[in-house]
């Protein structure tokens, strides 16, 4: 069997699908509507009890979970794609860029505007906390773009996983959010919309380019 992953169209786990296409091996992908709460359902949970996607079955029938961590283990399993770098420096500042994006911008940023019922017991206050979703999500980007190496790429020497895990709060911002990303980022995200591995990954799950 080869690695299976699950995902939820749209989630952050698009990222993982992209890292997928770009290594042009097989795999499958399994559904987790999470729209109608399958990742709460017994047969997800015990995929993955956290029950939150990315989670990838690997060809062993084991599991691996986070989104940075199925990210670093595919690139490395599979060096002749290129997706990380292999030097100890590049790899933890791939790691760190990965922990940054999705560890602080996806949940502070856009958690908060697309779930803002978890974040307040009072229906008047979700306004708030979405406006409080996208002033932190203007405020990492804008913190992400002052800080931005002087190449196309979130690593000096290069595409890697990191760039896969920058796509999807971009992708969040511009095409969920109606958010104006920084002009680096926004120049990244149009880079990565014209890779073949992205435009395959979105059409597979039905995304708009």
């Amino acid at each position: 069997m080869p690695n299976t992953l699950y995902y939820s169209p749209g989630a952050c786990s698009v990222g993982i699908h992209i890292v997928l296409e770009e290594i042009g091996k097989p795999y499958e992908l399994s559904l987790v509507n999470m729209k109608e709460g399958a990742q709460y359902k017994p047969d997800y949970m015990s995929v993955n009890p956290k029950s939150k996607v990315p989670a990838l079955r690997r060809e062993d029938g084991s599991v691996l979970t986070e989104f940075p961590v199925i990210a670093t283990w595919l690139a490395k399993t599979n060096p002749d794609a290129k997706l990380i770098p292999t030097d100890l420096e590049g790899e933890i500042r791939a790691g760190e860029a990965m922990a940054y994006f999705t560890g602080t911008i996806h949940p502070y940023g856009f958690t908060r505007q697309f779930r803002p019922a978890n974040f307040t017991p009072t229906e008047a206050d979700i306004p708030k906390v979405v406006e409080t979703g996208k002033a932190a999500a203007d405020k990492y980007f804008s913190l992400v773009d002052a800080h931005w190496n002087e190449g196309d790429w979130v690593l000096p020497s290069g595409y890697s996983v990191a760039d896969a895990a920058l796509f999807f709060v971009e992708y969040w911002a511009a095409k969920r959010s109606g958010m104006t990303l920084p002009p680096r980022l926004a120049a990244h995200l149009q880079r990565m919309l014209a890779r073949p591995a992205v435009k395959r990954a979105l059409e597979q799950e039905g995304l708009a380019a």
